[in-house]
């Protein structure tokens, strides 16, 4: 018999830090002043700084259940409830009766799942040099690619001493770098963690340098409704380039912001091609995968969304719900703009009310975010991005006062 082992084999493993959110989180929870506020994680807050469980949801849960459905705990599909991916699909490419046969539609994991499948596919299929996400981009982005074994490559996205888009390197970059084939990530509104987005014209270019670079485009689409209120106005990026002739393209959908069904991991993962024939082939592909991952995606959250979208009266309460939410979240952008304002904070604090959507790139730097946190008890990332919802009528003039306190003790 051989020697029993002294050592795990797993003693020469590299440490993994924690993900930075739920570290914050931690430490958050870990302090025991009185009075604290962490901006972190995505989540909707009400006024109260509690959960926000969506009027429209209640009523869907009600008719769910009132149903009855002997069948509620069955297996889905591989692909997940065709109805549910169906109104899903809808949604955000708009009625597309011409190229309907051409889209490739599977229920997903909530927006996660969907780029975790799409890039699992994308990397096989069209096995591209890099993917090219923006700097910065939603954290778990190039954790998804780096785990399906692509190079993750950079295009510039934020200027840090404008505090706006950096449109002009960011084409230049595309123009020059990129190849043929690649997969470049594009947040479809209210980008995180910026919360700057390309103006209409801007999209239309970076199309253009889509189609004339030969590049991929995959949407990241987890914010549509909850960005400006309006769920036309949010799609429009991706349907100009869902428009546009001879784009293929894929888009992963998620519901958490927009329906609050966090979690029950809600999303979709939609990829637009040449032709159905083509659309066949990816579906079989795809659905491979998704055996292989999850075999079936789960129930409950799909049902609880396809009949809010499918049930006309439901859905007209829920865009009500959607400006409800995107209204408050305007008001807390201004009501932190307007407190820095009065209390003279140095700088420039016009981009809080420019940008749009859940988070808010502050601009503040590691030194103050780390001064924010000791001496504030105010918890954000250290890239200086805030999640706005977490700002409330109760808590929004002591972080302006933190802030305040924060860039004028000279930490840069």
């Amino acid at each position: 018999m051989g020697s029993i082992p002294t050592e795990s084999l797993f003693s020469e493993l590299s440490d993994i830090p924690l993900d930075s959110h739920y570290a914050l989180k931690e430490e958050f929870s870990a302090d025991p002043a009185p009075k604290k506020v962490i901006l972190g994680s995505g989540i909707y807050r009400d006024g109260n700084g509690m959960p926000w469980v969506l009027p429209t949801v209640k009523e869907a849960e009600d008719i769910v259940d009132n149903i009855g459905d002997p069948g509620r705990y069955d297996y889905l599909q591989i692909a997940g409830s065709a109805a549910f991916y169906t109104a899903a699909r809808d949604l955000l490419f708009g009625r597309v009766d011409t190229k309907v046969e051409s889209i490739v539609s599977v229920q997903a994991v909530s927006g996660t799942g969907a780029n975790s499948l799409g890039a699992r596919f994308l990397s096989e299929s069209l096995k591209p040099s890099a993917v090219w996400l923006s700097n910065p981009s939603w954290v778990n982005h190039a954790n998804i690619w780096s785990l399906v074994g692509v190079e993750v490559k950079y295009y510039p996205y934020w200027d840090a001493e404008k505090r706006l888009l950096d449109f002009e390197n960011m084409i230049k970059t595309l123009e020059s770098h990129t190849k043929p084939g690649d997969v470049i990530v594009l947040h479809g509104c209210a980008h995180n963690p910026t919360g700057v987005d390309p103006t209409k014209d801007q999209w239309k270019t970076i199309a253009d340098v889509c189609q004339r670079r030969g590049l991929f485009p995959f949407f990241d689409n987890a914010y549509q409704g909850f960005a400006s209120g309006d769920l036309d106005e949010d799609a429009w990026a991706l349907r100009h380039f869902a428009g546009r002739e001879n784009m293929e393209l894929a888009a992963a959908q998620s519901f958490s912001k927009n329906m609050g069904l966090y979690g029950e991991r809600v999303g979709a993962l939609h990829i637009l091609t040449a032709s159905p024939d083509a659309a066949s082939k990816v579906k079989g592909h795809v659905l491979r995968i998704q055996r292989g991952q999850v075999s079936q995606p789960p129930r409950r959250g799909a049902t609880l969304a396809t009949t809010i979208l499918t049930n006309g009266k439901l859905f007209q309460k829920w865009l009500l719900d959607l400006r409800e939410m995107s209204s408050r979240i305007k008001d807390m952008r201004k009501a932190l703009h307007d407190e820095l304002v009065a209390l003279g904070t140095p700088g420039d604090w016009g981009h809080i009310l420019t940008q749009i959507g859940m988070f808010s790139y502050t601009g503040l730097s590691p030194a103050q975010v780390e001064h924010l946190r000791s001496e504030g008890h105010v918890y954000i990332l250290a890239s200086g991005r805030i999640s706005v919802p977490g700002l409330n009528p109760g808590n929004v003039k002591y972080v302006a006062a933190a802030i305040d306190k924060a860039v004028r003790g000279g930490l840069a």
